[in-house]
């Protein structure tokens, strides 16, 4: 191991849900290359969940970068956040490989989406990237600084 590569460029920042009081609808990150990388993980970040509101977020897979044929990926879904089973400033991770994609199926990119239900949720959302294919990989170009 390489004790001089920073570990964000282990594990740059391929994919974000800027941090917001959501309102209740969807939001997803870009669709990510997973020809890049051989394994993501997405950090979802729920702050005040107000009391009637909900939090469900999942990875969804297609076969380009414009979202053709998105399906959702088998079990990389969350067990929904909710402020009445105290979720609130709390937060969950979705794991995913490259071979738990359908492949086979022609699917290469990978997206995180996030829904909030009937009331807004201070909410955010990042997708690391793992294992990139080639070195040094790149963090999307909203990061606004790396501290070295």
């Amino acid at each position: 191991m390489n004790t001089n590569i920073l570990p964000s460029s282990h594990a740059p920042v391929v994919g974000v849900i800027d941090p917001d009081n959501n309102a209740a609808g969807a939001l997803s990150t870009g669709w990510i290359d997973m020809a890049l990388f051989h394994s993501l993980m997405a950090i979802i970040l729920a702050g005040t969940i107000e009391a009637t509101g909900t939090i469900d977020a999942k990875l969804e897979q297609a076969t380009d970068s414009s979202g053709t044929g998105v399906k959702d990926i088998t079990g990389k879904s969350i067990t929904q956040l909710t402020a009445a089973g105290t979720d609130s400033d709390k937060q969950a991770v979705i794991n995913c490989r490259s071979d738990e994609i359908d492949v086979n199926g022609g699917f290469t990119y990978v997206r995180l989406t996030m829904t909030g239900a009937t009331a807004a949720a201070d909410s955010a959302a990042v997708v690391l990237g793992f294992n990139a294919r080639y070195a040094p990989a790149a963090d999307l170009s909203s990061v606004d600084e790396v501290v070295a």
